[in-house]
């Protein structure tokens, strides 16, 4: 697994892309950082920020519904864990990345690892 909300703040570097008032629950915002395509989630159960990349096939996760701590991918139905990057079900095998996401005085920021 790649939860890069496992590392410590020092190994972090905080990224702003936004205010946490563009959020919308459930609809992702697109960000790239990098040439990292990363969506923030906003849900009942807190914010996550995934890599926007099915490890199946590489296509868009944004699109996918979300159901109970899971995004769906919206092309060929593999489920991940919105907490965990984990893949829960097939044709998805390999989990994908899963960063901390933060709201800093109404800003949102995303923690990306100092070494990748």
């Amino acid at each position: 697994m790649f939860d890069y909300r496992k590392l410590p703040d020092e190994e972090l570097n905080y990224v702003p892309i936004g205010r946490a008032d563009e959020l919308t629950e459930e609809e992702p915002l697109l960000i790239d950082i990098g040439g990292q395509p990363i969506a923030v989630i906003s849900s009942q159960d807190g914010l996550y920020a995934i890599d926007d990349m099915c490890s199946h096939d590489g296509g868009s996760l944004a699109d996918g519904d979300i159901e109970d701590g899971e995004i769906i991918c919206p092309r060929h139905g593999a489920r991940f864990s919105l907490e965990t990057g984990q893949a829960l079900t097939l044709p998805a095998v390999k989990d994908i990345r899963v960063y901390p996401v933060r709201i800093l005085d109404g800003g949102l920021q995303v923690g990306l690892p100092k070494k990748m």
